[in-house]
């Protein structure tokens, strides 16, 4: 079977996320999080520009004026430009020491969206929150949802109106309607339930689809998750139907997203951190980004509006 992903960046990183495509720019952006690194890439041989950060990054948004905002594990920040200053822009109500910000995106108006992972994924301590700047406001930061192992799969669907987060250890997407006026959510609904991890499991079981870590969303309204230990890329339909399954060149695929001038190419990132010597020895790309063209496209990027 031929392989249809081509080595987008063959650079290695311990565990690539958040990734989301520049239109203007025609670059790729994501982030290394125990790195430390926010990088990117035009990709097609160039070079992976490298911005060190003071704390790990879990996500990364464009800014509709320009720049970047970033969440760090001790806070929201705004950088006007690449390399510049990291300007404070909110505190979450979590304690650093073992909980940090993981995956996020802005939502259609521009209000930048962070979820969170409890790190010794001991307690529910992860949560979904919005933080909203628009017209240049003393930041607003909402709690929408909590009572989680590790917050990831933030997506919404094509026309705003349903929201979508997992919980990844527990192998549960969400779903609410979302009115994104108001931003609230209401009428909290099980999205995919999906089959839990093995006893005993090794990488060498295929059987296993892995856990739902980040995603994206296509035109149609497919959710497309990357599935961590699983191996692959699962499509699924608005009603959770499971559509379509992609193999991945990595055991841990993090988050894909949707980019390239005519946002065909579906790139993903994956991770090496933590993984074993055999599992790196048959996946020796584990921590590049790899990218693959498909026949739908997904939706451009929204930007952080402050």
């Amino acid at each position: 079977m031929t392989n249809p992903w081509q080595t987008f960046s063959p650079d290695c990183y311990a565990l690539g996320e958040s990734p989301f495509w520049h239109p203007q720019e025609q670059q790729l952006y994501w982030v290394d999080i125990p790195g430390k690194k926010l990088l990117r890439s035009a990709g097609a041989g160039a070079a992976v520009q490298v911005w060190d950060m003071p704390s790990e990054p879990g996500c990364i948004a464009p800014a509709a004026s320009g720049g970047l905002v970033v969440a760090l594990r001790h806070g929201i920040f705004r950088a006007r430009q690449w390399g510049g200053a990291l300007e404070p822009m909110a505190t979450l109500d979590y304690d650093p020491a073992t909980v940090r910000a993981n995956d996020g995106k802005c939502d259609a108006l521009g209000r930048f969206w962070v979820s969170t992972i409890d790190e010794p994924k001991a307690k529910r301590a992860a949560a979904l929150y919005s933080i909203d700047c628009r017209g240049g406001r003393t930041p607003q930061v909402v709690r929408h949802a909590g009572d989680a192992l590790t917050g990831n799969g933030l997506a919404w669907s094509v026309d705003g109106r349903t929201t979508y987060w997992s919980d990844t250890p527990n192998h549960i997407t969400h779903a609410w309607d979302f009115d994104v006026q108001a931003n609230t959510l209401s009428q909290h609904r099980s999205f995919k339930d999906h089959a839990p991890k093995p006893a005993g499991w090794t990488f060498e079981d295929t059987s296993y689809a892995g856990r739902p870590d980040g995603a994206t969303v296509d035109v149609q309204g497919n959710y497309y998750a990357a599935m961590f230990e699983g191996r692959r890329i699962c499509k699924f339909a608005p009603d959770g139907r499971l559509l379509a399954e992609y193999p991945t060149p990595a055991q841990c695929p993090t988050m894909p997203c949707f980019g390239g001038p005519d946002m065909k190419t579906l790139f993903v990132t994956t991770a090496r951190h933590g993984r074993s010597a055999a599992e790196l020895a048959q996946f020796p790309q584990s921590g590049a980004v790899f990218a693959m063209a498909m026949d739908v496209a997904g939706l451009p990027v929204n930007s952080f509006v402050d």
